[in-house]
């Protein structure tokens, strides 16, 4: 029933930037987590950030400064704007989402508490 859908993601040079969306449907929960999530080849998936029905925010520190979460609630879409990129932002980007009756904070960059997915857009960021 719930579904998840990543768009926006391409191919940019160092420095460049790209805004990456996150369509959500099926919750009827009007308190939720929604964390965007890469992953690159070989590597662990890697919490980037969170975002909580209310507002609260959370970033992993490799991208602090660089990226904003924010969501449209009308639209049900939560966005990732990423400035500043770096070769090492190259990974498939992920959105996931869950209930969360409160902020968890620093878990909600946790990948395994979350349930639902999308499919994933793939940013490359050449040197």
């Amino acid at each position: 029933q719930v579904q998840l859908v990543e768009s926006g993601g391409g191919s940019v040079e160092t420095g460049g930037s790209l805004r990456l969306a996150c369509a959500a449907s099926g919750y009827t929960s009007t308190s939720n987590c929604i964390g965007w999530f890469r992953q690159a080849p070989g590597k662990e998936r890697e919490g980037v950030a969170s975002i909580y029905t209310t507002g609260p925010t959370r970033y992993a520190d490799s991208v602090q400064g660089r990226f904003t979460i924010s969501q449209d609630n009308a639209k049900n879409t939560v966005y990732l704007q990423m400035n500043s990129l770096k070769p090492e932002d190259t990974a498939m980007y992920y959105c996931a989402a869950r209930r969360c009756p409160i902020w968890p904070g620093a878990r909600s960059l946790l990948a395994s508490t979350y349930a639902d997915w999308g499919q994933g857009t793939q940013v490359t960021v050449s040197s």
